[in-house]
C-alpha cells in the first residue's frame, strides 16, 4: 500500500487547469496544420490560419485559447493500492480547480443552481469521473469543457434494428444541426452501448482519445472514417464559412449494452480540444 496526500492532487489540478487553457496538444496543432494544407476554399483556408495564430498566442500563457475556460472535468484513475492522506478526494480536486482558475486569472463560468444562475465565483464543483484501477499510482486527466460545443451533444436510445446505419445517421444530423455553434473544425466523441448514463460519459471520454491515433477494433476504425467523411461533407467548414474542414477527428469508444437497447451519444468539442494528465 502506498500512501499519497491528497495535496499532490491539488496542485496537479490546478496545473493542468491552467495549462490546458493555455496550450493545445501536439496531436491537436498537428491535426489542424494538416486539414489547413489540405484545405482548398479560401475563406476556410484564412480562417485555420487565424485558428493557429491564436494558439501560438496563448501558449505564451497570457492569454487563454478560448475567452469560454469552461467547466473543469477531471478524470482520475486511482490504483487500489493507493491510500490516499490528508483530506477528501472531491474536495481536493475542486481546490485545485479553485486555485487554478483563481490564479490563472480564467473565466469562472459555474452556477450554483441551473434555475436561480447564481455564479459560484471559483468554478466550482468540477465534474468529476474515478475510476478504481489496478496498481499504486493516480492519473488525473483535466479537460476544460466550453458549453458552446457542450451543447450541442445529444443522445438516443435506438433499438437494435437500428444497426451501424442508425448510429451513424445520428452522428452526422447531430453535427449538422450543430452548425457552427461548437466552433468548427470540431471533435467527435462518440459513445455506443453501456445504459442511458454510461453513453453520455463513453463520448465525453472518447474526446480524450488522441487525434493522431486509430481504434483498435477495425470494425470502428472503419465507423470513425466514414463518419469523419460523412461529416465533412455536410460542407459546414470552419467557423461555419464553408469548406472541406468541418471535423477533426471522429472518435468512438464502446462498452456492452442490454440485448433490447443501442444506446448511442455525441459529444463535441471545438477546435480547442484542450485535456493534459498526469500520473502521481
Amino acid at each position: 500500500m502506498r500512501d499519497l496526500d491528497v495535496s499532490r492532487i491539488t496542485e496537479e489540478v490546478a496545473r493542468l487547469c491552467v495549462e490546458t487553457n493555455h496550450r493545445l496538444g501536439d496531436d491537436a496543432t498537428a491535426c489542424l496544420a494538416a486539414r489547413a494544407a489540405e484545405e482548398d476554399w479560401a475563406p476556410a483556408k484564412e480562417i485555420l490560419k487565424i485558428i493557429q495564430e491564436n494558439i501560438d498566442v496563448a501558449s505564451e500563457g497570457e492569454f487563454p485559447l478560448c475567452q469560454d475556460t469552461g467547466m473543469a472535468c477531471v478524470f482520475l484513475e486511482v490504483g487500489q493500492e493507493v491510500h490516499l492522506t490528508g483530506g477528501a478526494l472531491e474536495d481536493a480536486v475542486n481546490e485545485g480547480v479553485r486555485r487554478g482558475y483563481e490564479e490563472g486569472f480564467l473565466r469562472k463560468s459555474i452556477v450554483s443552481d441551473p434555475l436561480e444562475r447564481k455564479n459560484t465565483g471559483d468554478n466550482t464543483p468540477a465534474d468529476i469521473n474515478v475510476r478504481i484501477v489496478p496498481g499504486d499510482k493516480v492519473k488525473i486527466v483535466v479537460a476544460p469543457k466550453g458549453f458552446g460545443s457542450e451543447n450541442m451533444g445529444r443522445i438516443a436510445m435506438l433499438p437494435p434494428s437500428a444497426g451501424a446505419e442508425g448510429v451513424e445517421d445520428f452522428v452526422v444530423e447531430t453535427c449538422r444541426l450543430a452548425g457552427a455553434n461548437p466552433c468548427p473544425p470540431i471533435v467527435v466523441g462518440v459513445g455506443i452501448g453501456g445504459n442511458f448514463s454510461r453513453v453520455a460519459l463513453l463520448a465525453k471520454e472518447a474526446l480524450l482519445d488522441p487525434l493522431d491515433g486509430e481504434n483498435e477494433d477495425p470494425v470502428y476504425r472503419e465507423m470513425e472514417e466514414r463518419l469523419l467523411a460523412r461529416i465533412n461533407e455536410l460542407g459546414i467548414g470552419p467557423q461555419g464559412f464553408g469548406g472541406r474542414t468541418t471535423a477533426l477527428k471522429v472518435n468512438i469508444r464502446t462498452a456492452p449494452t442490454h440485448i433490447a437497447g443501442l444506446p448511442v451519444a455525441v459529444n463535441i468539442n471545438c477546435h480547442v480540444s484542450r485535456h493534459g494528465e498526469v500520473i502521481l
